[in-house]
């Protein structure tokens, strides 16, 4: 009685079937004109006209509610559908048609196997039913659409309906994967202005702080570095619209001689060492972004008078060295903040290593295989 009663609300809200379905399942509901073919030739009494009526009402709220009906619901669907297809036996033979209804609701039933068993039963009950009447030929004109109709319908619904669900479950994995890749796209904006914006505004910083002490010394070496400001500025700028727009290529040409720039800022001497070799993009951009991030980390923290930069191609694998003399003694001195942990997923992201030592200083060992382009 609960099922009916949420049955009957599901009709007063809408829609009445899952739209999902399409508008075929109200079409199908012309098949209960089978229940009419009798009334072609003998007219029904009253009673009969009125409780064929009231069938019918009760049929379509269990035939929609069925569309909504999950696990024991869709068999208390289908077993009431066959009870009213018995009930009506006697009188009319038309009432197959609940039988057939009832085995194209085994579609509800998740498991091929209940499904394909839950329709033979409704068959099985079918047979039993048709010993209900006495007429050979009424049983006949009972058990042919039975025979012929619903074990091809009830297969077709099944199948259209785990075919229905597979889309789904599809559509669903396309929208996680448009989530993961929406969360990753955000993840690499966020690294790339970190690495981009904290190397560029270190260089202003330094070469604001160097611009402020000459100004009442030398006037045009403190233009000189004011200009740098401007152009490290309009370079942030640029960088930061190109890495939000996802096109940009950090080239370590570039990446280096920001580098030399940073470190002459800070009055930290650099020994450079770089081999000239193809690389692959992507181990170009992750190489470069690494060199802007272990620079702008001995800048800041470091505390050091030297760096040494050296990129050599040792089999195939793009090998970038990055060495400081500067306060770091232990494992506990590293700082393990959002650039390294974003240095890291990119270096893992193109299949590479990142090592970080410490000894007389920090050590950070950079691999990537040269020829990564994803």
């Amino acid at each position: 009685m609960d099922m009916f009663k949420r049955a009957i609300r599901r009709l007063g809200a809408g829609p009445w079937i899952p739209p999902e379905h399409g508008k075929m399942p109200y079409f199908w509901l012309l098949s209960l004109g089978y229940m009419g073919w009798k009334y072609f030739y003998v007219m029904p009494t009253p009673l009969e006209a009125l409780m064929l009526v009231l069938t019918l009402v009760v049929f379509v709220v269990l035939y929609c509610f069925s569309f909504w009906a999950r696990g024991w619901q869709v068999v208390a669907c289908m077993l009431a559908s066959c009870l009213i297809g018995a009930i009506w036996v006697r009188w009319n033979v038309g009432a197959a048609t609940f039988f057939i209804f009832a085995c194209a609701a085994a579609a509800g039933i998740l498991r091929l196997r209940r499904a394909m068993l839950a329709i033979a039963g409704v068959i099985v009950l079918a047979l039993l039913t048709s010993l209900l009447i006495a007429s050979t030929q009424m049983r006949f004109l009972f058990l042919m659409p039975i025979l012929t109709i619903s074990l091809p319908v009830g297969v077709g619904a099944v199948m259209d309906a785990r075919l229905r669900r597979s889309r789904q479950e599809l559509v669903r994995k396309q929208e996680e994967v448009e989530h993961m890749a929406t969360i990753a796209e955000r993840e690499r904006i966020s690294r790339d202005l970190h690495d981009l914006l904290g190397h560029s505004l270190s260089l202003i910083a330094l070469k604001a702080e160097l611009a402020r002490k000459l100004v009442h010394r030398d006037l045009d070496s403190c233009a000189r570095e004011i200009g740098d400001i401007e152009t490290s500025a309009r370079q942030a700028l640029a960088e930061v619209r190109a890495a939000v727009s996802g096109y940009r290529e950090s080239g370590l040409a570039h990446a280096l001689a920001s580098a030399r720039a940073s470190l002459a800022a800070a009055d930290v001497q650099l020994e450079e060492k770089v081999e000239r070799f193809a690389l692959g993009p992507a181990a170009e951009n992750v190489v470069a972004l690494a060199l802007r991030e272990a620079v702008t980390n001995v800048v800041r923290h470091a505390g050091a008078k030297r760096c040494s930069v050296s990129l050599a191609l040792e089999h195939g694998v793009a090998v970038l060295r990055i060495a400081d003399d500067g306060q770091a003694r232990s494992e506990a001195d590293i700082r393990h903040g959002n650039g390294l942990s974003g240095m890291r997923e990119r270096v893992a992201s193109v299949g590479g290593k990142l090592a970080l030592r410490v000894c007389a200083g920090l050590e950070l060992e950079l691999r990537i295989p040269a020829g990564a382009t994803v």
